[in-house]
């Protein structure tokens, strides 16, 4: 599959940032973005209790590095990725001015004069920068978002040409915000690391100085919340995904025994959820969950998503220490770079 796409990957074709689209005052949406395909009302009928009485595990990062409470947090830890695949991360220790700063300046890109904006729009080819991902036809439908992307880390591999036209304090941001977000990842990862018994050279072996990329969307309000969708269902390609909620517009869903359930992020919380490297890591023990996000008939929403990636010169799959004669490999072996590249054809 993959193979085929490569082709086109320099032909995202350009359409409307929807946030421009907003400004003219429509009465309904364009067909584009009309999403008969999708089961909107899932959770609305008779799943409706059960979504919203159901919230997502929160853990505290706090009691997975205290001796008292570190056994019980882990037990929790290890529940949350089995059942769920998906927690909120209370007490992360990331300092509240970073988070702050960093809000307040993707809100002021997404605030920015479209001119502007454009400056920093995908170059022919490339997936990052502004704009939208992965529009392969004339005929696909479209999510009602659009975005900002790039890879943050290792610094070796960041694109300097969209570095250097990147607003100062948004750069600044990104960059404290960027590393912050890293000692995190090495943090849970390191608690996964005991929860599903592997080793921590193996962990290392895929995950250690591992690439790091950021996805800021901006979903505009909508005149049809119900028939459009503002990132359409998909489970992530990453080792594991850190969120940020920028504003207090709630629009994260995730499908849990068939149903949608949507997320309301605690206060300075980060939610995270496990991608399909780390299932594949842990043969299986852990899962990538499919979510979506919703859009809001009056409000805007923003949000970063942080991907912490294989590291390009690993290989991804089942750990060594996880298969045995009780527990066959569910996966086979693939070179991280290969892996990397699948990446950017279904939807980063």
């Amino acid at each position: 599959m993959a193979e085929s796409k490569l082709g086109s990957l320099g032909k995202s074709l350009k359409v409307p940032m929807v946030q421009e689209l907003v400004k003219e005052n429509l009465v309904g949406i364009p067909s584009r973005y009309i999403r008969r395909d999708l089961d909107h009302h899932h959770h609305h009928h008779h799943h409706h209790t059960l979504s919203s009485s159901l919230q997502i595990p929160v853990i505290d990062m706090h009691n997975l590095f205290h001796q008292e409470s570190v056994d019980s947090e882990l037990d929790k830890l290890h529940n949350a990725c089995k059942q769920w695949g998906f927690f909120q991360l209370i007490n992360h220790r990331v300092e509240s001015a970073v988070v702050e700063n960093m809000k307040a300046e993707v809100k002021g890109f997404f605030d920015m004069a479209i001119e502007e904006k454009m400056k920093l729009s995908q170059e022919e080819g490339e997936v990052e920068g502004y704009g939208q991902l992965f529009v392969l036809s004339e005929e696909q439908k479209l999510d009602w978002a659009d975005l900002f992307y790039m890879i943050t880390l290792p610094t070796s591999i960041r694109n300097p040409n969209l570095i250097a036209k990147l607003p100062p304090s948004f750069r600044a941001a990104i960059e404290a915000y960027s590393r912050e977000v890293e000692v995190v990842a090495v943090k849970i990862l390191k608690a996964i690391t005991k929860t599903l018994g592997m080793k921590a050279e193996e962990m290392e072996a895929v995950f250690g100085g591992a690439m790091q990329s950021m996805r800021m969307t901006y979903y505009p309000p909508c005149p049809q919340p119900e028939l459009a969708i503002g990132l359409s269902p998909h489970s992530d390609v990453s080792t594991i995904t850190i969120l940020l909620q920028v504003n207090d517009t709630d629009g994260l869903q995730i499908r849990k025994d068939g149903a949608w359930i949507p997320v309301s992020p605690l206060p300075d919380a980060f939610i995270v959820n496990i991608g399909d490297a780390l299932e594949i890591v842990s043969n299986g023990a852990y899962r990538s969950i499919e979510h979506r996000a919703c859009v809001n008939g009056d409000r805007e929403r923003m949000s970063v998503a942080t991907f912490v990636h294989p590291k390009v010169d690993g290989e991804v799959g089942p750990a060594a220490s996880l298969v045995g004669p009780e527990t066959p490999a569910k996966f086979g072996r693939i070179g991280a770079a290969e892996y990397l590249k699948g990446i950017f054809f279904q939807g980063a």
